[in-house]
């Protein structure tokens, strides 16, 4: 049976173990500029052998671009994910200072962490999540958290447990969990004042989504993350970790949210569609700034024509009753810390 374009969870992990530890033994060993001439067969294994991300490596590419994508345009778009991908050993690994990483908003994440509260930061896959590392290094005294399906990528979650044990045991949370284990998990670190992450551009196929315009076409995101931000009462942030070419990063935050995000239950699915609406706004502006950053390599667009308004559907509102009372008694939240 063939894999839907738009189901990017049924797509099998690109590289594999071997190839990962390869390249991270390889890494480690002999350094970054040894392992970056590496990219480029790793490049062209990649468009030889993934043809459905290549078709829609160049679809994407063709929309953002405002012209039709060459060869040239896929490789150069592959090999910044390679390049991410590998920096990863040394960011996962400490190794920041041979990065030339400029931050930009950074003092509203300070503003809003420094009430104790906790912080939700949405981030997507849009370049690198990992440098947000960098946080750690200015303030040590954050705690940060991250939500991510550690059986998405078994290879790199092995390589990334190899690289940091410490920081994946400690610091992940499991999406992979059922829903209000997660949100307990993540309600536990906002009680602590941590700064919880997690990526909110990829809606599953069986995933509550609205609809928003997006790069000329109308794209589905998940309403899950915003319900689950409105439940918990916490401000939240966008942030963005784009790669620049050579050792170059800029991170840049965004205060979307600077108090409680609210949903209210009479407009819910307004609401909730008016939020999604600036977020696919947001991603569309940072994305025209770093199209080859873009790393969904699937038919993000695939849905356009799906009518269902998931949002509304029954597993939607069984859901935000799970959210909500994971939630209750969030707004006390400051009252009832130390």
């Amino acid at each position: 049976m063939s894999t839907p374009a738009h189901d990017w969870k049924a797509r099998p992990e690109g590289g594999g173990l071997f190839a990962l530890w390869l390249i991270r033994t390889i890494a480690r060993r002999l350094g970054r500029r040894v392992a970056r001439p590496l990219l480029w067969p790793i490049t062209g294994y990649f468009l030889l052998k993934r043809g459905p991300e290549r078709r829609a490596s160049r679809a994407y590419l063709s929309r953002v671009l405002g012209r039709r994508a060459g060869v040239l345009d896929g490789a150069r778009h592959v090999h910044t994910f390679a390049a991410t991908i590998l920096d990863r050993v040394f960011l996962l690994g400490g190794d920041l200072g041979r990065f030339d990483i400029t931050i930009n908003g950074v003092e509203d994440v300070h503003t809003l962490l420094d009430r104790g509260n906790g912080v939700l930061l949405f981030g997507s896959h849009l370049g690198s999540f990992d440098v947000l590392r960098v946080l750690a290094t200015r303030r040590p005294d954050y705690l940060i958290r991250v939500v991510l399906d550690k059986g998405q990528n078994p290879a790199m979650m092995k390589l990334l447990d190899a690289l940091n044990p410490t920081s994946i045991a400690a610091n992940v949370i499991d999406a992979a969990q059922d829903g209000p284990s997660v949100v307990m998990a993540m309600k536990q670190s906002l009680d602590e004042g941590a700064l919880v992450a997690m990526l909110v551009d990829r809606a599953r196929p069986d995933e509550p989504a609205l609809p928003a315009p997006f790069l000329g076409g109308v794209a589905r995101f998940p309403t899950t993350p915003w319900l689950i931000a409105a439940a918990l009462k916490v401000p939240v942030v966008l942030g963005f970790g784009l790669y620049r070419g050579g050792n170059r990063y800029d991170l840049c935050f965004e205060a979307f949210a600077p108090e409680a995000l609210e949903v209210p239950r009479g407009t819910r699915a307004q609401a909730l569609a008016l939020l999604i609406r600036r977020y696919a706004s947001r991603l569309e502006t940072m994305t025209r700034d770093a199209p080859y950053n873009w790393f969904n390599f699937y038919d993000f667009w695939a849905d356009d024509q799906t009518p269902q308004d998931a949002a509304l559907d029954d597993a939607a509102v069984q859901r935000r009753t799970a959210l909500r009372r994971m939630g209750d008694g969030g707004s006390e939240r400051a009252g009832e810390r130390r």
